[in-house]
């Protein structure tokens, strides 16, 4: 008889030291890395097809807006430069012209310097050819003195081309990662600025487990160390592999969602730990750490 009591004390033992090895040292929800995706130009939105719950890839078009103003202008500007072209071709064209001129006034310089020393010139003619000659020099300077102002102004327009077309790459709203579409701000038709908020995302290839430990439990933890996570499946608990990210520096009350009503009004400490996701993870599902 004694036996028997023994036995099944030590059974209860045994079960006791099971439930201990495996309780989970903290608890949590499991949450998402989210992103705000927010409109780069002003305009009409012309096309914004998602809507909340769908799937997008990365570099996907998500929305498309208004590009009627910023076509004209880069238009304009392109017209703009087509008549700098326009002007250059004439001021090189008039230098040429003024070089030739240029040089056939200094032959016939060197000719009545030559006539000059046998009689046959005077020096006013060698004066009149001097003053034609400084005169033409003058003019050709002037000419690409004007020839590297228009090429400055050719240059400026092709910066502003280029950041037309910038502005007109931006009118097209590509989504930044794989993930899902939570929640959109603005519908198609709407008029939007630079910086507004179009939607919101997030990738579900990585969520992240918000848990919270006690003061006592921080000395066993680091940021970086690697620690086992569990979740909810049909017919028990799957275990994955973590990594915290984040231990925040504050004690903070026991999220309500977490603990009892008796446990609510203890100090602890919140951790974030980073989990790959294959699917099975959702937003809001209850998770627990191991350390």
């Amino acid at each position: 008889m004694d036996h028997r009591y023994v036995l099944i004390g030590l059974m209860i033992w045994l079960a006791g030291c099971s439930s201990r090895a495996d309780q989970s040292d903290a608890y949590g929800n499991f949450e998402t890395i989210e992103v705000i995706v927010s409109a780069e130009s002003q305009g009409r939105i012309l096309r914004f097809d998602p809507v909340e719950g769908d799937e997008l890839k990365a570099g996907e078009v998500v929305a498309l807006i208004d590009t009627t103003a910023l076509f004209l202008k880069k238009k304009q500007l392109i017209t703009g430069k087509s008549s700098v072209q326009s002007q250059i071709k004439t001021l090189e064209a008039q230098e040429q012209v003024n070089l030739v001129q240029l040089k056939n006034l200094e032959e016939e310089m060197e000719r009545i310097i030559r006539l000059l020393e046998g009689g046959a010139a005077t020096p006013k003619q060698r004066d009149e050819m001097a003053d034609r000659i400084e005169l033409l020099k003058a003019q050709t300077e002037a000419l690409r003195t004007q020839k590297n102002s228009v090429y400055a102004e050719g240059r400026t327009l092709e910066v502003q081309i280029e950041q037309v077309e910038e502005q007109l790459r931006r009118c097209t709203v590509r989504n930044p990662k794989e993930g899902i579409l939570l929640t959109k701000y603005r519908e198609e038709g709407e008029v939007v600025g630079p910086g507004q908020p179009l939607y919101q995302m997030a990738g579900m290839q990585q969520l992240v487990l918000r848990a919270y430990v006690t003061g006592n439990q921080l000395s066993a933890i680091r940021t970086g160390a690697d620690v086992k996570v569990r979740y909810d499946v049909p017919g028990g608990l799957e275990e994955i592999s973590g990594r915290i990210t984040w231990i925040s520096p504050r004690a903070e009350f026991t999220p309500k969602t977490i603990q009892t009503r008796e446990e609510r009004v203890n100090l602890v400490y919140a951790i974030k730990v980073l989990v790959p996701n294959d699917g099975s993870l959702k937003i809001g599902m209850p998770g627990e750490v191991l350390f």
